[in-house]
């Protein structure tokens, strides 16, 4: 029996096609012995014609999450953990332990009295609260007090920890992080801080005090990091900014009314790896499926609906998180008449944009809007 191989042949102009034969399996085995191989046997694979997420859509339903997350205060300490979370795994991307393309996510717990001691990393990291109270996060001698839908940040190489008050609840938050392409990118660093913990230095929630007022920054306020300065960015005020667009505008047929979060000096995204949005589904209100490049994970802030992602519904309510893989199609609806719903957002986008990688399209059969799935 000849021997065989993978040849990834397409019979397309233009694309590779050469046929295997005894003389060119020979020499392909030759030239894996010098650790070389012939582009045509993969170029196909390599050079797709549109990109090939190897992320699965999904949805991981908070009720089925919660008792588990709550049963490790049980079984481990902050002290021992490191960090008390239960990760978010795609089943495509279990390799590297993320929730979708190279985007991670995890649930953190943590009880009244409790705290993770202060560290820092390359990686960019954003916590958005899910329930509980006294929830507070130090950012570089920065603290925030913290709340219900509350979306903070702790940029690469900042010092930062999270606790919460003797006085508050057990408190529950989505952590989300680009681990998995700072380690794709090699450069990956983490450092415990030698006191294990930080002196806050500054007015509590001074950051969102001074960067946080609509059309205003402070006169001497110099601000010269990639990252935003303003930490917290805070649910209510979010919400009330959606909701007076709302009035004044038709929204996006695919998205709603969506507003991104911004870093206040730049107008540009929070993070030089990670942007944000919130969004809003009007009573009734669903969208037309379209896709773009980049890996979004949504998180439910408010209310009922569903998503339709490459032609699979997901129904989902309130702390409900699902993700869209790159390039796959998607719509949302809400479900009621009567209530908005919003969804929160993190995304690879400042990345797909700075590479100069994204696109978008529109699905044009069927009125915009997908069939679903068998």
């Amino acid at each position: 029996m000849p021997a065989t191989r993978q040849n990834y042949q397409e019979d397309v102009a233009g694309r590779a096609n050469v046929d295997d034969t005894p003389e060119l399996l020979a020499y392909y085995d030759e030239l894996d012995d010098l650790n070389a191989g012939a582009l045509w046997t993969v170029a196909n694979k390599i050079e797709p014609w549109e990109p090939q997420s190897s992320s699965v859509p999904m949805l991981w339903r908070y009720n089925d999450l919660r008792d588990h997350v709550m049963r490790s205060v049980d079984l481990v300490t902050p002290e021992k953990a490191g960090r008390r979370v239960i990760y978010l795994n795609n089943p495509g991307r279990t390799d590297v332990a993320a929730a979708v393309g190279w985007l991670y996510s995890g649930l953190q717990v943590m009880h009244p009295g409790e705290r993770a001691s202060a560290h820092r990393h390359s990686a960019s990291a954003l916590r958005f609260i899910m329930e509980g109270s006294g929830a507070y996060t130090i950012v570089d001698g920065h603290k925030m007090t913290l709340g219900r839908n509350d979306f903070v940040l702790t940029p690469n190489g900042t010092w930062h920890e999270h606790g919460v008050d003797e006085g508050g609840s057990p408190c529950i938050w989505q952590d989300g992080l680009d681990i998995p392409f700072v380690n794709a990118m090699e450069a990956n660093f983490y450092q415990v801080h030698p006191d294990l913990g930080q002196a806050v230095g500054y007015v509590v929630d001074d950051m969102t005090k001074t960067w946080g007022n609509p059309g205003l920054t402070p006169v001497g306020g110099a601000w010269e990091k990639a990252y935003s300065p303003m930490f917290k960015y805070e649910w209510e005020p979010t919400y009330e900014a959606l909701s007076k667009y709302a009035v004044t505008t038709d929204g996006s047929p695919f998205d709603g009314v969506m507003m991104n979060y911004i870093n206040p000096v730049t107008a540009g995204p929070v993070m030089q790896t990670i942007g944000a949005s919130m969004q809003m589904l009007r009573p009734g209100e669903a969208t037309k499926a379209h896709r773009h490049t980049g890996s979004y994970l949504y998180q439910v802030a408010k209310g009922s609906g569903h998503s339709i992602i490459n032609g699979q519904r997901f129904d989902w309510q309130e702390r409900d998180i699902f993700c869209v893989p790159s390039w796959a199609w998607h719509e949302h609806a809400n479900a009621s008449d009567r209530d908005d719903a919003c969804l929160f957002c993190f995304n690879d986008l400042p990345v797909m944009k700075a590479l100069g990688l994204y696109r978008e399209e529109a699905f044009g059969d069927n009125g915009g809007n997908q069939p679903l799935c068998a």
